[in-house]
């Protein structure tokens, strides 16, 4: 068994694979350590480059796109590894990253899964907006970040260099022990792309697990590879699939009122699409809710290793308010503005 592989799950990733991969090849050398490329039936001739340019990089490839769930599941079902590093085409490691992750995952046997700091690319003294410094989410499903609070995004200051357990890790640099990913059932294949990681560290964290943020380590993530901030799919997957998200990990004596109070929230943010006239967006939200109503009444996803949990575990790092009134309403724009909601709910 290795003690480590790294995970590049491809798609039309050409160009990232030939400026990132020399990168993560030069500072992921250790001993048991291997670095796979799964392959989403790309066209735009990613393997053929692979073939060319590094030969000895194991590929996985796969005759259709299975999304980053179905994809990374069919990937590391093939591996036999301690760990797993489910790694996106367009970061860049640093030199040393990889080491404080093992490290901790090491000492950390209650770890289900842990992820670096993720910084912005373009913007490198900035955090970045699909992981930050470690994700909560608040009493309503919204995701938020040390260092981010929807698109306000912090610089970074040193002042969440600390690892501390959080409720998700971002998919961009995700460590997870496959034994862990196993027992949970893996990431949900229903939600196709966007909040997959999110679900499967609630369920990590109803099973006994704990999920960490190790800013000791540090990545660049450009962001928007597969979709952009700006493409209504993009809108539509993270709607329809936090709705989801709600549905299948809440207890079932909240889950009614507090998704009654998101579909009122989501509402508000259909207006706000359409006083800006971003009518595509409008569109969208409407079409998420539409799309969630009937996934619901056949879902099975991942429904034995949902309900297997502990019945005594305090699932950790959800704010008890709503982020959205912390934001828009108080302006709460950091983590740090949020810490005493936080401690006095603990």
């Amino acid at each position: 068994m290795n003690r480590c592989s790294i995970v590049i799950l491809n798609w039309n990733g050409r160009d990232y694979l030939r400026s990132l991969l020399p990168v993560l090849r030069k500072h992921s050398e250790l001993p048991g350590v291997d670095i796979v490329v799964a392959d989403n039936a790309s066209t735009d001739e990613s393997l053929e480059f692979l073939d060319e340019t590094h030969p000895g990089i194991r590929q996985i490839r796969f005759e259709e796109n299975h999304g980053f769930a179905g994809g990374y599941n069919r990937a590391l079902a093939q591996l036999d590894s301690q760990y797993h590093i489910l790694l996106n085409s367009d970061v860049e490691v640093t030199p040393g990253w990889l080491e404080p992750l093992l490290d901790f995952m090491d000492t950390h046997p209650e770890a289900g899964a842990c992820a670096p700091k993720i910084l912005d690319y373009f913007q490198r003294d900035r955090f970045e907006y699909a992981g930050a410094a470690g994700g909560f989410i608040d009493r309503y499903g919204y995701p938020f970040c040390r260092g981010r609070i929807f698109h306000h995004l912090e610089t970074d200051k040193g002042q969440y260099d600390k690892a501390l357990p959080v409720f998700w890790a971002s998919g961009a640099c995700l460590v997870v022990r496959s034994e862990a990913f196993r027992e949970a059932g893996g990431l949900d294949e229903a939600f196709f792309a966007h909040m997959e990681e999110i679900d499967l560290c609630w369920r990590m964290q109803k099973q006994g697990r704990r999920v960490y943020s190790v800013p000791s380590s540090a990545v660049y993530h450009v962001g928007g590879g597969s979709l952009s901030a700006e493409n209504p799919h993009k809108t539509y997957l993270n709607y329809r699939n936090n709705l989801l998200l709600l549905y299948k990990n809440l207890p079932p004596e909240k889950r009614s009122r507090i998704l009654f109070i998101r579909k009122i929230l989501d509402g508000i943010s259909a207006l706000r699409f359409l006083v800006l006239g971003q009518r595509k967006d409008l569109v969208a939200v409407f079409r998420a809710h539409r799309a969630y109503s009937g996934m619901k009444k056949g879902y099975n996803g991942t429904e034995r290793e949902n309900h297997s949990g502990k019945n005594d575990v305090i699932v950790n790092g959800i704010y008890p308010g709503s982020i959205v009134a912390e934001c828009f309403l108080r302006g709460k724009r950091s983590y740090h503005q949020l810490e005493g909601s936080f401690a006095k709910n603990k």
